[in-house]
């Protein structure tokens, strides 16, 4: 009989600590605890500046953009403006989007234009003049010959400007404007202006929304508001069709994906470790003693985690839910061993279980403790949570029992295997079948490939990334392009790099173009530098009076330029270069204001390159690629070397309890059997041509863990010469099933964990039974 006192004992302290987390995770706000963004994965403190400014450009600047595309298949060909213009106004009158145009039709370009026209020697004068004397400093002429060099070549850039096809559209333009500043400006933007030219039946209209695509107000409510905007604009112009896009959507259909992948795993995982059980045991209501503590489990990994850390991914919760096959050893091994004597006090019953109860739990914690060292958030996340669970899931299976009347559960009883240890032709076979497991796991890792990938993070969704693609066509992205990051610590130095970047460009492919919101901002240098240029072009006017004669232009239709020119040499513009910045991003409004951010922390310009581009910039150009894919890539490798030397410490800690706490016999067996189950499984794959990754690596640490308490839990065993425990069978095969289940997995990393762990556990299992059928009796 359990005395009364320590049954009411366990009852009050499960049932506080339960208490306690459920009130904890009842306060919760998982919108903003549980996280799905994929950047989430990198460290917000990551040393590499480039990747830490394409995290705050993917999370402030492009997240909140949404695009759509409104047809009318009644006129195909025909973009439906009317009905677009209608769509933006109804979004940009609902508190969800801070601003909507019209592309091709926005206000705010041509608004654009006539300033950037009305302050054209202000913006543009400077980089002008300065082109002009570099190239004049490379002739090696005399400086008095200057002026009439310069004259020369404005009137002659301004012969071939205008022979050209595209400057028609341009030629009034380039009269009152004769050094070509705004027009060869606009024919070098062409790459920024493009989309309207590519939409082809299309009316486009471009989007931002008011709060964080990944935060669930980004998603559904942005969703119900579209929804009820396009309700409207088909009212009045039936017939008409949308397509759209935004980072929410694929937020929200992964975040909805994930979580019925979570019901499904969980449900497949329950019902995997139910029928292994029927396998093993007699009663199988009996096995609902281990709910409670599974329950507590990870009761206390979610609440230990979120206490810990502010925001977790979810991936942590989708890895942390197979918790469930790991916390439910400890309930076997308790559970499932008999009484010595019918009279045996349950405290007494413990305390002879205590030792290899310990050893397997602390020894586990303390190697996943080591991984809260990591880098990577999500490797720290999934450390403490395992951690936490398992230490969770031994004192609850030590409490629940202590309050039951008669803590066990009856196996099935078979023919052990070490009965057939008699027959030489088994010990043989056996000990054949462990040479090869042992040259398997000596030279078939040597085969491996290692590849890590961050779109495998996720769950594929080809519809929603083809209308992408299409969408994003429409909007002038193509494969054929490039688009640059150019970033500094000031305007002034963002400026001055995207200067030498766009020269570094120009050496490596003359023949591409590119176009910049840099090019509207002149460098500091030159600023500075245009009155002493403009005092030293005293004849300027007259000689490029007379420049314009001789290429066939009447000097006199030029007048307002030259009564313009008199006045700037007169009054050049003055004033700080952080304030010229700031006027220029005054002037940009919708899309245009995407293409750069002057006011800091992290200043940048976008560039757009009209090739594809195989090799990324030096590093002294401070220039990225929007598209990281290979950084982040590089990144997670980088990271996987280091859960790997993490994870090689924590092994070598837990080994070292474990001779700390057994005889060097018995812990030399004890730290063989899941070592050499890691190194088979990957030596099959290695033989089998497989390439894994950083979660394969996190995989087999987790399963030699695991493997490590079997080892733990059967040495006794071996001492006694016995076959290992029905309790380790089960619980071995039900974390296998467990983790297995993993391998049903669409998202490529936890199909990859998930399939290492059960292979390990499933080695690790025969390995121990197979061990004492090779010795001699």
């Amino acid at each position: 009989m359990v005395p009364v006192r320590q049954k009411i004992l366990a009852r009050i302290v499960l049932a506080t600590f339960a208490a306690l987390c459920a009130a904890w995770l009842a306060r919760l706000d998982y919108a903003k605890t549980i996280s799905t963004n994929v950047l989430d994965l990198i460290p917000a403190g990551e040393q590499a500046p480039e990747l830490a400014l394409l995290r705050g450009f993917a999370n402030d600047v492009q997240a909140k953009v949404m695009l759509f595309a409104v047809d009318d298949p009644r006129s195909p060909g025909r973009p439906p403006l009317e009905a677009a213009q209608s769509l933006a106004d109804e979004l940009a009158r609902s508190p969800r989007f801070a601003e909507a145009v019209v592309i091709g039709e926005d206000a705010s370009q041509k608004a654009l234009g006539r300033e950037v026209y009305e302050h054209r020697f202000e913006l543009l004068l400077p980089s002008w003049l300065g082109r002009g004397e570099r190239a004049f400093v490379a002739t090696h002429l005399p400086a008095d010959r200057y002026a009439a060099w310069l004259a020369e070549r404005a009137a002659s850039g301004l012969e071939d400007f205008l022979g050209r096809p595209e400057a028609a559209a341009l030629q009034d333009l380039a009269v009152a404007d004769p050094l070509l500043l705004v027009p060869d400006l606009a024919l070098r933007a062409q790459g920024l202006a493009a989309p309207g030219a590519r939409a082809g039946g299309s009316a486009l209209v471009w989007a931002r929304i008011t709060v964080s695509p990944l935060a669930e107000e980004g998603q559904g409510p942005v969703f119900a508001a579209v929804e009820a905007a396009f309700t409207r604009v088909r009212a009045a112009h039936p017939g008409v069709q949308l397509r759209w896009t935004g980072i929410n959507r694929f937020a929200a259909a992964s975040r909805a994906r994930i979580e019925a992948e979570l019901k499904l795993l969980n449900l497949l995982s329950l019902g995997a470790v139910l029928l292994v059980s029927c396998l093993f045991v007699r009663r199988i209501h009996r096995l609902l003693h281990l709910v409670p503590v599974i329950a507590i489990s990870l009761l206390g990994a979610w609440t230990i985690s979120t206490m810990v850390f502010e925001r977790l991914h979810i991936l942590v919760f989708v890895i942390g839910s197979l918790l469930a096959g790991v916390a439910i050893d400890y309930g076997f091994y308790i559970y499932m061993q008999p009484s010595l004597r019918p009279d045996e006090p349950y405290r007494e019953k413990l305390r002879r279980l205590l030792k290899p109860l310990l050893a397997s739990c602390l020894t586990t914690v303390i190697g996943f403790s080591l991984l809260l060292f990591s880098e990577l958030p999500l490797i720290r996340q999934i450390g403490l949570f395992v951690g936490a669970g398992l230490l969770c899931a031994l004192g609850a299976a030590m409490l629940y029992f202590a309050q039951l009347s008669h803590p066990m559960l009856e196996a099935r009883q078979f023919a052990p295997l070490a009965a057939g240890r008699d027959r030489p032709w088994l010990r043989r076979g056996v000990r054949g079948l462990l040479a090869a497991a042992v040259l398997t796991a000596l030279t078939g890792p040597w085969f491996l490939h290692w590849r890590d990938d961050i779109r495998q993070l996720d769950i594929p969704s080809p519809e929603l990334r083809a209308n992408e693609e299409a969408l994003r066509t429409l909007f002038g992205e193509s494969s054929s392009s490039t688009v640059f990051l150019t970033q500094g610590g000031s305007a002034a130095e963002a400026r001055e790099n995207l200067e030498n970047f766009m020269a570094f460009e120009a050496k490596a492919a003359p023949r591409s173009s590119m176009a910049s919101l840099g090019l509207m901002l002149p460098t500091e240098a030159d600023w500075k530098a245009q009155p002493a240029r403009l005092a030293g072009l005293a004849g300027f006017d007259h000689e490029f009076r007379a420049a314009l004669e001789r290429h066939g232009f009447l000097a006199e239709s030029f007048l307002p330029f030259f009564a313009a020119w008199e006045k700037v040499r007169g009054h050049p513009a003055a004033g700080d270069y952080a304030g010229l910045a700031r006027r220029l991003e005054g002037m940009l409004h919708g899309p245009l204001a995407m293409l750069g951010n002057l006011h800091g922390p992290t200043y940048w310009f976008l560039t757009m390159v009209d090739h594809a581009s195989d090799d990324d910039p030096p590093a002294d150009l401070h220039t990225l690629e929007v598209t990281q894919l290979e950084s982040l890539n590089d990144l997670f490798t980088r990271y996987r070397w280091s859960a790997l030397r993490l994870s090689l410490v924590g092994l070598g800690l837990v080994i070292a309890s474990v001779f700390a706490v057994y005889p060097v016999r018995r812990g030399i067996r004890i730290a063989l059997i899941p070592a050499g189950s890691c190194f088979f499984v990957f030596g099959v794959l290695g033989f089998a041509g497989q390439t894994l990754n950083l979660f394969n690596l996190l995989g087999a640490f987790l399963g030699v863990c695991l493997s490590h308490n079997y080892a733990i839990f059967s040495s006794d065993n071996v001492a006694a010469r016995t076959s290992p425990p029905a309790s380790i069978r089960l619980s071995a095969l039900c974390t296998a099933a467990s983790f297995g289940v993993l391998g049903f997995s669409r998202i490529p990393v936890i199909h990859a964990l998930g399939m290492t762990v059960a292979l390990i556990v499933v080695t690790a299992l025969a390995a121990v039974e197979l061990e004492p059928l090779g010795r001699r009796h």
